[in-house]
């Protein structure tokens, strides 16, 4: 094989993923040239309004699945917490990287912290995760609704319309962006939940290719294939989509693995909680369980209600 080529979004931080990917493979591999395939995706285009309102899932993944099926691509790199549960036939989820820091970021050019934030501050996120449970804890707080690039948020929030906004922390380190944020502060992962597979990449290949499959497992973290395994089998399990108000987070102790994940009402209430632990030699059906948890205690009529009041004021009033 003399040339692979990778599918990527055309994004600031897609692009830095996909270069990442490309010089590690160049380095492991230095007979193949790596070409990116740049893509435009449907979630990269409708910036008008919320995702959860545009309804179905893949929406950063399915052009870039795409052009993999049409064979102009051997593998696409995803932010994999964009990647729906579901892979298209002749495809495969192969390998996952080494994840990162995990957590979200408050950043501010006027509060220190959330503590800080004043009654009725205007907060912007796009994530319906963030804003449960930035509304748990602050039901005093205005949440908006924040779409663009990174660079367009934090625009948004230096021009003022925002008071504060909440990212995920490792796109800002990666683009070097929070240098010019006045105030950011790390949020704790017990107090912002993640979402499932935050700060790691999952390699998509074409499933026939055995070259490509050797090269993308050469890039797999075996510890965060597990974790992000178990918080895929649990977000499949309660057939959450990646724009649900559902937090998921699996971490790894010596060789005792904790999953814990959240459901509830985009507006903090109707809060579901769970967490499961076991050794590692004996936890492949742990996230299924504590989705089968939160299924008997009623987390589907949740999640159904949720989306049903997702972003309601702006949706168009019927006549």
């Amino acid at each position: 094989m003399e040339k692979l080529i990778i599918a990527t979004r055309a994004s600031d931080l897609a692009l830095w993923q996909a270069n990442h990917i490309k010089d590690r493979i160049e380095t492991s591999y230095p007979n193949i040239k790596v070409e990116l395939n740049k893509i435009v995706s449907k979630g990269d285009k409708i910036l008008d309004k919320p995702l959860a309102l545009v309804g179905g899932k893949g929406h950063f993944t399915k052009e870039l699945e795409d052009e993999m099926l049409a064979g102009n691509a051997h593998l696409a790199v995803h932010s994999l917490k964009d990647v729906p549960t579901y892979i298209p036939d002749g495809l495969e989820l192969c390998a996952i990287t080494k994840r990162q820091d995990q957590g979200d970021a408050f950043l501010s050019h006027k509060y220190k912290s959330l503590k800080k934030l004043p009654k009725g501050a205007v907060v912007g996120t796009t994530s319906l995760r963030r804003r449960m449970q930035l509304l748990k804890k602050r039901p005093d707080l205005i949440v908006k609704d924040l779409r663009g690039n990174v660079n367009t948020r934090l625009r948004k929030l230096k021009e003022g319309q925002y008071d504060a906004i909440i990212l995920a922390w490792i796109g800002l380190h990666r683009l070097d962006l929070l240098k010019d944020i006045p105030y950011v502060k790390k949020l704790n992962l017990k107090d912002m939940i993640p979402p499932m597979g935050q700060a790691a990449l999952g390699i998509e290949i074409v499933s026939s290719n055995k070259k490509v499959r050797e090269i993308a497992m050469s890039l797999n973290d075996e510890d965060t294939f597990l974790c992000t395994k178990l918080e895929r089998d649990f977000i499949r399990e309660i057939g959450a989509g990646c724009s649900a108000p559902v937090a998921c987070n699996a971490t790894i102790d010596d060789s005792v693995i904790n999953i814990e994940a959240m459901v509830g009402y985009p507006d903090g209430t109707h809060i579901m909680w769970k967490t499961a632990t076991a050794l590692m030699t004996y936890c492949d059906n742990l996230g299924t369980q504590l989705a089968y948890d939160f299924i008997l205690d009623g987390a589907m009529k949740v999640l159904e209600k949720a989306e049903a009041i997702a972003f309601k004021e702006e949706m168009p009033q019927r006549l």
